[in-house]
């Protein structure tokens, strides 16, 4: 599998982005790239919610969208809090599902919520963003 190598963003708030296919194995990708830019940053004490992030928001686009590529992007919003999306084609609204305590899927949302400071879905021309945000200190 074949993906392209990390872009910073070279106007606005700082960030990286990197497309790669929708499937399974790009989350592994999502991660490193999540990894990367929270170290370049200095942010390694939101490593692990930003992977599990990342992780839940592709695992929902390989799941529930029939898109060739998608497009992960993390973006430093101030000092201690970043941006993670992952954008899609699918013009089909995300679905926070209710799980039971059986079910083996189903929680990505909620799981994204729980961790998230914030989280949502913008619609866009061609597709949509899904998002999450989180930061060393929660907002007030």
């Amino acid at each position: 599998m074949r993906m392209l190598t990390p872009t910073p963003s070279p106007i606005g708030r700082p960030s990286y982005s990197q497309t790669m296919p929708c499937a399974a194995p790009s989350a592994g990708g999502a991660r490193r790239l999540v990894r990367t830019a929270l170290g370049v940053w200095g942010l390694d004490a939101l490593t692990d919610e930003g992977e599990l992030i990342v992780s839940e928001l592709v695992g929902n686009a390989v799941r529930h969208t029939r898109c060739r590529l998608i497009q992960v992007r993390v973006t430093r919003l101030e000092a201690g809090a970043v941006r993670i999306a992952v954008t899609d084609t699918s013009h089909a609204p995300p679905v926070r599902c209710q799980a039971g305590a059986e079910d083996v899927r189903g929680r990505g949302l909620a799981v994204v919520a729980a961790v998230a400071c914030r989280w949502g879905a913008d619609p866009l021309p061609w597709g949509k963003r899904m998002w999450a945000e989180c930061a060393l200190e929660p907002p007030p």
